[in-house]
């Protein structure tokens, strides 16, 4: 097929849409990546919200009958891709393709339930002792997990209609860290996991989330089938979730696993204590160090605990090679203990002798402390495993400057291209930066910002997402706000984040205040939202560990190739949160006078919506109260949709 031949295609595909509509935007990033895949060269495209981008790259990667992985890096987008886009395009591909399209979505091994470990825990009585650790309410979970999977074609947790609990599903599921393998579980041929990835493995088109793939990538494509293509939805995130797996993370969790799969085949509790104190050790040695990078070599007393945990479980190993049976099921726990302490080893000994090209330091919480090893920069393993190997698309509503060099997509071999936004964005929105406000680091520019933020939420009439780069800030704006306001103001706090978001949604006049998990991944159209506030431009904390390394290394320019795409790329993603159908109008406003007033401000600016700009108060506020009036008649504000850019 001609470019040509693709484009027109794709239009009439997405004629059969039930909105359908023009989309200009759709129609060159069809044209882009069919190009891209026909010459073999990777590609970027930065497309806003409304434009149909995952038909975009869809259509064009399926129609060049190559093998193609896409991968997202949230449920939400998941799920869109596999209960919707690819449907809707294999119902109408046939008579292009000539032949029927077929799709899978590959999860890691925990999200199936795993046949052999349920019946462990049904048959045996080392079964029957592990259900004993367990609430009545939870066996009764477990119970019922047994009568869904004889029933289900997947054994795919997202399948269920309830949600049982952590230790519920963690009694009838394994990790890849201790699964043995398909070929050494009596259960092999049945398993729910391996059934996807053959599934997987006799697919057009793979839908994966980005972590998995990282993973594969750390194991040298060993989780997933061979594919032609790659195409990295939400690419925004594509380094941080690639420093997340090609990394080493050894956390006490990590240790109370080992030892609980110690204790349901070793009849040695002297043994099998000291592996489940070496948890607690861990814990006291790392606590100290949270929240800091870590010298090379390590701390003594980190690697002294190291030493220890590694010598019990050798100890471990050294008990497992000796036992002795012909009851599969005694087999497996063998097995899979050996597997999540040998593993465990492995990173250990990673952890005490990584090179100059990783970081070391400590995340987590003081409760939770876990000791990380991540890459300084994720572009030499991407390289090397990914774009040497394969035509890659990454695509988002937001690319951040210099994404290309910070993943490893050397010059030359890669294409950007931005598609215009289907949305009247000069005429609907409006951004707002208050130049006048004090400096956001000075005393005054919370109470400042406070009145600021009053006016503007009286002159929409509430429907307000006010977005804070700090809890502290949101609580303190939240009381202040609570008490001049006559509309209800939400806070992070009172709600799970998608109870929130309905919460939200369901009262058009309310106000919801929150932090960065909500700069991104929030979907609210029609009236209930005129207005996004963002007190701060959000630049990632000065003294987080793995970000300080690598502006080291980066030496003079670090500033500009760390600090500021990442501020320009989260403050874009909240300022998307406004315009999400063509009918939603509103303003985006800046506390910040840094974003009209600094020497890097452009390089921000120029991510945003390309919508007007104002320093005045007085035209945002009549913007509002002009958007207020016009709803007061308008229909009622539409069922909030998964968001999928």
């Amino acid at each position: 097929m001609t470019v040509d031949d693709v484009v027109a295609a794709a239009g009439r595909i997405t004629a059969a849409l039930p909105t359908a509509e023009d989309r200009p935007g759709q129609r060159d990033m069809v044209a882009a990546v069919a190009v891209a895949l026909d010459t073999k060269r990777h590609l970027i495209v930065q497309a806003p919200t409304g434009v149909g981008k995952s038909l975009g790259y869809l259509i064009p990667a399926v129609l060049s009958g190559k093998r193609v992985v896409v991968t997202t890096a949230t449920k939400a987008l998941q799920d869109q891709l596999a209960n919707k886009d690819l449907p809707f395009i294999a119902a109408h591909l046939p008579g292009l393709l000539g032949r029927e399209l077929s799709y899978a979505v590959l999860k890691g091994r925990s999200n199936y339930l795993c046949l052999q470990r349920l019946r462990e825990v049904q048959s045996t009585q080392e079964g029957q002792l592990e259900l004993e650790d367990l609430s009545a309410a939870m066996k009764a979970e477990v119970a019922r997990l047994a009568t869904w999977s004889a029933k289900s074609p997947t054994g795919d947790m997202a399948e269920l209609d309830w949600a049982p609990s952590d230790r519920a599903w963690q009694a009838v599921s394994v990790s890849s860290d201790e699964c043995p393998g398909a070929t050494s579980c009596p259960m092999g041929e049945a398993c729910f996991a391996e059934l996807a990835r053959r599934r997987a493995g006799a697919a057009d088109v793979v839908v994966v989330n980005t972590y998995l793939y990282g993973l594969d990538v750390a194991m040298n494509g060993t989780l997933l089938p061979e594919h032609d293509v790659v195409i990295v939805d939400e690419a925004h995130s594509l380094e941080d979730m690639m420093s997340d797996t090609v990394g080493v993370t050894i956390g006490a969790q990590r240790f109370h696993k080992a030892a609980g799969a110690l204790r349901k085949i070793i009849a040695d509790p002297l043994l099998v204590s000291a592996v489940a104190d070496d948890a607690s050790a861990w814990r006291t040695t790392l606590a100290p160090f949270v929240g800091q990078r870590l010298p090379r070599p390590l701390p003594d007393s980190i690697v002294d605990s190291m030493v220890t945990a590694r010598r019990h479980l050798d100890r471990g190993l050294e008990a497992l090679r000796r036992i002795e049976t012909t009851n599969d099921d005694a087999k497996q726990r063998v097995l899979r203990a050996q597997q999540l302490s040998g593993r465990l080893i492995e990173h250990i000994d990673s952890a005490m002798g990584y090179g100059s090209s990783y970081v070391a330091f400590v995340g987590g919480s003081e409760e939770y402390p876990r000791l990380e090893i991540a890459p300084l920069d994720v572009g030499p393993t991407l390289q090397e495993g990914v774009w040497s190997k394969r035509t890659a698309i990454l695509t988002s509503a937001t690319i951040p400057p210099h994404l290309a060099g910070r993943v490893g997509l050397a010059e030359g071999t890669v294409d950007e291209i931005g598609v215009e936004s289907p949305f009247d964005l000069e005429h609907h929105g409006l951004i707002y930066c208050a130049l006048h406000l004090p400096d956001p680091r000075h005393a005054s520019f919370s109470s400042a910002m406070h009145a600021e933020l009053e006016a503007l939420i009286t002159a929409a009439g509430g429907r307000t997402l006010a977005l804070f780069t700090s809890y502290k800030a949101m609580d303190a704006a939240a009381t202040a706000l609570r008490e001049k306001l006559p509309m209800r103001v939400l806070t992070q706090r009172d709600l799970p984040k998608n109870a929130l978001v309905k919460e939200f949604s369901g009262e058009e006049t309310s106000c919801l205040f929150a932090t960065a998990g909500f700069f991104q991944g929030v979907d609210v159209p029609g009236r209930t939202l005129s207005l996004v506030t963002i007190d701060k431009l959000p630049f990632p904390r000065p003294d987080d560990p793995l970000l300080s390394a690598r502006r080291e290394a980066l030496g003079a320019t670090a500033f500009q190739q760390i600090d500021v795409p990442r501020a320009a790329m989260l403050l874009a993603q909240a300022a998307g949160r406004l315009i999400r159908t063509r009918t939603d109008r509103g303003v985006v406003a800046v506390f910040d006078k840094r974003l009209g007033t600094a020497n890097y401000r452009w390089d921000i600016v120029k991510t945003l919506p390309a919508m007007r700009r104002t320093r005045h108060r007085a035209d945002a506020e009549a913007f509002l109260r002009e958007i207020t009036a016009s709803t007061a008649s308008s229909t009622p504000n539409p069922e909030p949709t998964p968001d999928s850019t």
